[in-house]
């Protein structure tokens, strides 16, 4: 996490860039809304760092939106579904987020803005200057309190709610992080396929599981296809990916199928095993996606909570999969503890 107050150097926000916009009824602009505070979150709806951000976002509207302060949404897409109207209207529903959201398909905002990562928030003053900015987790009760300074800046007679407490746990002082295994992407671009027949473009490949599975890669058995950012089961019996880890939580981008049109066509959802050391999934470390029967339910391209240990800990994670099409993007860990 990178975080700072500007206090030299007063840099003028951009202009949103092009794009449709959800919650409201016509697009904003920040000379429209010259006058207002405005904090603009850059955010990605499969990004972990980014949902475990928004709980202090919303709560951030609720209390600041009637006293002068304007919260704005852009959604910068890592993944080709994130382009998808129906998937970001879905995830805005889901998440609970009121306030305007525009779908930066084209990245004109993520680049005028220079963003360095998923999540970055940048709090703009009412004059349209950048006042302070953030990336990644954490510092929530500096961006907050950045908030109110801006805020009484403009109108010192404010009456302002204390800072808010740590939402979470391991949000609080003296929570300990570890470092968990690094994020893991398939596909062409970026894949951490530790299988010694590798990738081939446009070609599926019939993988076995090898005898050494080091950490720092994951592992597949069957027939599979890697496209630019994917990696999709296109065998008729069973698939499977294992994964060794160090982390409290395990995330995974996956989807049913990779096409919008596939999805149509097939809008069943796909039952995907989660096993960990060869064991079923128990109550004390399964996700929240995960139903008691150790399997959980791909109906939409999205993240998926598969394993929430009571620990840091260290692991191997199996899925089993019998469908065709089914395709994952990345694995995501997390490694603070209370």
């Amino acid at each position: 996490m990178v975080e700072g107050i500007l206090k030299t150097r007063m840099i003028r926000a951009p202009e949103f860039g092009a794009g449709e916009w959800l919650n409201v009824e016509h697009p904003l602009t920040m000379t429209g809304l010259r006058g207002q505070a405005v904090l603009v979150d850059i955010w990605d709806y499969s990004c972990i760092n980014c949902l475990r951000t928004l709980p202090y976002l919303r709560q951030w509207h609720a209390r600041y939106a009637n006293k002068g302060l304007v919260t704005v949404g852009v959604h910068s897409p890592e993944f080709h579904f994130g382009r998808e109207r129906q998937q970001i209207e879905a995830a805005v529903r889901e998440l609970e987020i009121s306030y305007p959201v525009l779908m930066d398909n084209r990245f004109q905002t993520w680049d005028a803005f220079a963003t360095p990562a998923w999540p970055s928030k940048y709090l703009i003053d009412p004059q349209g200057y950048i006042r302070y900015q953030s990336q990644g987790e954490g510092g929530y009760e500096k961006f907050e309190r950045a908030i109110q300074a801006v805020l009484l800046d403009a109108n010192p007679h404010l009456d302002l709610p204390l800072v808010m407490l740590p939402m979470r746990e391991e949000d609080k002082e003296g929570a300990v992080c570890y470092r968990p295994t690094p994020e893991l992407y398939a596909g062409l671009n970026r894949g951490a396929l530790g299988n010694p027949e590798g990738y081939a473009r446009n070609l599926t490949v019939l993988y076995q599981l090898p005898q050494q599975r080091p950490y720092g890669s994951f592992f597949v058995s069957g027939a599979w296809q890697a496209g630019e950012d994917y990696l999709s089961y296109q065998g008729q019996t069973e698939g499977i990916i294992q994964l060794p880890y160090e982390a409290v939580e395990v995330n995974a981008v996956l989807t049913p199928h990779v096409e919008t049109v596939e999805r149509m066509l097939h809008p069943e959802t796909i039952s995907v095993e989660i096993w960990q050391d060869d064991l079923p999934l128990t109550e004390i470390n399964r996700g929240l996606d995960v139903a008691v029967e150790g399997r959980i339910l791909v109906d939409r391209p999205r993240m998926y909570n598969l394993i929430r240990n009571p620990g840091f800990e260290q692991h191997n994670l199996t899925l089993r999969v019998k469908n065709r099409g089914f395709s994952f993007y990345s694995f995501t860990f997390t490694g603070c503890v209370k």
